[in-house]
């Protein structure tokens, strides 16, 4: 009765907290039609949300152990499914997903299939048992059920380690996003708005751990979901004349497959195409013709500034030709690199249009099995990272019991669907409105928003449109739009009142602070928790626990603030790279460790340690950015997948050590009994 009556007055208070929203929606949309200044607009929704969050934060601030750490077990099944689904969401899923599928058309439908996916694999195989085992961390799971006659401090060093690099690795993709939405609605620098919005981050989870978190991600996840409702409701009804876009998805992908014909026929498209094209044949022949054409390039820019400056030229062009000899190739190695990428990237934009729903495209069928086999590499990686991230399997630590943990993951899979099933439809309802609207326009008569967020970041523009063919027109190979701001700048592209702007930037906001929140305390809490507690200082007091957890999550927060502003990669692949981390080092210790009681520790130092070094020794060997190349690659799969080889070779090192070494003693396979016992 009691857990009834406290769900009972959650749901009243989250209730009107709903209508307060709504009204507070509509009054903003009044202003607006009244003549509000929308730079106002847009600083209401960010300040109001914000002190929201910072509000309950201070109302659930505690120094409790088991609130701060597991909002004292007492989170019902619907509430718990609510705040589980927001921390899911995150930027990459708010920001990048929608963007993603209109990048890739079908191929994205990989990280949908492989997130949903995971949390079956959760439901099935993890939650309920850690939430038996009782305590609060995965390091804690870990180190108990693999303790050994030496004690379990290695093997909880380790799991401490792999969930500090997994969960930095995701954190520092969120403050991205965090840093993306607070510049672009309150006009600071983007380095800046990441400090400011790491401000709202840290009110809410340092004052009251997980319990705030908790009641917060709740409130956040209803502004997700009607921050992404609403935009794609009303473009589905602009295109399709029907408000309901899941299910008008498919008349929307019909009319977009015949305006990608008409755009693959158009000669001016082709002419585009060709330029990219040509020039991807003068960085091939540069890179040929490899240390010569490096010398006489640097030779012939230095020339251009002395001509420029001796001709009494503007300072503005001494100054560009300047700027290009200084970003010209230090030696002809970093020459061959940056030239190879060049070559890349104008043979990808000379690629004809690519149907949004043709399966797997490829030039023959050797690039269109390649492609598959990412697919469902990729897929693979999400289901098993998703079901060994730490900072969402903590969340099932923090229900009352297993049956209700059971039903956590029901309502959290639900929750997550709402929007699962809305994100391809909004990715299709994007694109055919810049292919119908964006496309063919005068450059003269460009949209506002293109030059807006070409401004929000000026060293890498996430929109850019030149007129390469000189014909005063935009065709679609002119467009480079990041995947990023397709969401973000959704209402400006479909010509929506600027109050749905500040919505979706709310809702933005909401998904990467939820994530971030959540991140971050378990980074903290594994460090205080797992190290000082149960190895530095194992008679710390309560206060002094929660304290040392506190400072710690300012830490790494601060830290992942400064790797954020240096925008290390795009959103999906900084996520990527987490997921293949996670299935690799964690996925096959932790699954064997319930269902097999044949693993002992000797077995799961060896499994996580090779799966986490097949998986890093590929990421390095594979991606460009950390000194790989795509030719290193095995079978084709992208270094985002590296995953695939990490989770068997963990499996098979688990397996192997194991059988060749002393089987665990009786307490061990007491505790695997009592876990699986319902």
């Amino acid at each position: 009765m009691r857990d009834n009556s406290f769900s009972k007055r959650l749901t009243g208070y989250y209730g009107w907290y709903t209508v307060g929203f709504v009204i507070f929606l509509l009054s903003l949309s009044i202003l607006e039609r009244e003549g509000f200044p929308r730079v106002w607009i847009g600083y209401m929704f960010m300040f109001s949300t914000i002190v929201l969050y910072a509000g309950i934060g201070v109302l659930s601030r505690t120094s409790d152990v088991p609130e701060y750490y597991v909002a004292g077990r007492r989170v019902p099944a619907l509430f718990n499914g609510m705040a589980t689904a927001a921390d899911w969401m995150s930027a990459a899923t708010f920001i990048s997903l929608a963007g993603g599928l209109y990048l890739m058309g079908f191929d994205g439908l990989a990280y949908i299939i492989g997130w949903t996916g995971g949390f079956c694999l959760v439901a099935l195989l993890i939650a309920p048992f850690l939430n038996k085992f009782g305590q609060y961390t995965v390091p804690d799971y870990l180190a108990m059920r693999y303790a050994g006659p030496n004690g379990c401090s290695l093997v909880r060093i380790l799991a401490v380690i792999a969930t500090v690099l997994i969960s930095f690795t995701y954190v520092v993709a969120q403050i991205y996003g965090v840093g993306l939405i607070t510049s672009r609605f309150t006009g600071v620098d983007f380095s800046v708005g990441i400090f400011l919005g790491l401000a709202s981050i840290l009110v809410c989870s340092f004052l009251g751990g997980m319990r705030a978190i908790t009641w917060t991600q709740v409130a956040q996840y209803i502004i997700i979901l009607i921050a992404y409702m609403i935009p794609v409701t009303w473009l589905s009804a602009k295109h399709t004349d029907f408000p309901v876009p899941q299910i008008a998805y498919g008349s929307a992908l019909s009319k977009l497959g015949e305006r990608e014909k008409e755009l693959h026929n158009d000669p001016k498209e082709r002419q585009v195409r060709a330029i990219f094209r040509q020039r991807a044949d003068e960085y091939d022949a540069r890179l040929r013709a490899l240390p010569k054409s490096w010398e006489d390039g640097r030779i012939e820019m230095r020339r251009q500034v002395d001509e420029l400056r001796r001709g009494n030229a503007s300072l503005i062009e001494i100054k560009a030709a300047m700027r290009e000899l200084a970003d010209y190739p230090k030696d002809p190695d970093e020459a061959r690199r940056k030239w190879n990428e060049a070559k890349a990237f104008n043979l990808a934009r000379a690629e004809p249009v690519v149907p949004h729903a043709a399966p797997f495209p490829g030039k023959d069928k050797a690039s269109s099995d390649a492609k598959r086999n990412n697919f469902l590499a990729l897929a693979f990686c999400l289901m098993m990272g998703t079901a060994a991230l730490p900072h969402v399997l903590v969340r099932f630590y923090t229900t009352p019991g297993v049956r209700e943990t059971r039903r956590s993951v029901f309502w959290t899979l639900f929750f997550i669907m709402l929007l699962y099933i809305t994100i391809p439809a909004l990715a299709v309802l994007v694109k055919y409105d810049i292919y119908t609207s964006l496309v063919g326009t005068p450059f003269s008569k460009l949209p506002s928003w293109v030059s807006y967020w070409a401004s929000v970041d000026k060293i890498n523009p996430l929109v850019s449109i030149t007129d390469l063919n000189k014909d005063g027109i935009v065709q679609l190979a002119e467009i480079a739009l990041d995947g990023d701001i397709v969401v973000l700048a959704t209402p400006e592209i479909a010509g929506l009142p600027y109050v749905i702007s500040g919505l979706i930037a709310a809702g933005g906001l909401a998904a990467a602070l939820s994530t971030a929140d959540g991140l971050l305390l378990t980074i903290s809490n594994a460090l205080s928790h797992d190290v000082y507690y149960k190895i530095v200082d194992p008679k710390a007091s309560t206060q002094k626990r929660v304290t040392i957890s506190k400072l710690l999550l300012l830490v790494v927060a601060l830290i992942a603030a400064y790797a954020a502003s240096l925008k290390p990669a795009d959103i999906l692949s900084m996520v990527g790279a987490a997921f293949s981390l996670a299935s690799s080092t964690l996925f096959p210790a932790l699954v064997l460790g319930i269902f097999w009681k044949r693993a002992n520790q000797q077995g799961a130092i060896a499994g996580m340690l090779v799966g986490f070094g097949m998986c890093v020794y590929y990421m390095m060997r594979t991606y460009p950015t950390l000194g790989g190349s795509a030719a290193n690659q095995w079978f084709n799969i992208a270094p985002i997948s590296a995953g695939v080889f990490g989770v068997p070779a963990g499996l098979l090192a688990i397996v192997a050590v194991s059988l060749l070494t002393a089987a665990p003693d009786q307490r061990t396979a007491a505790l695997v009994d009592h876990i699986r016992t319902p």
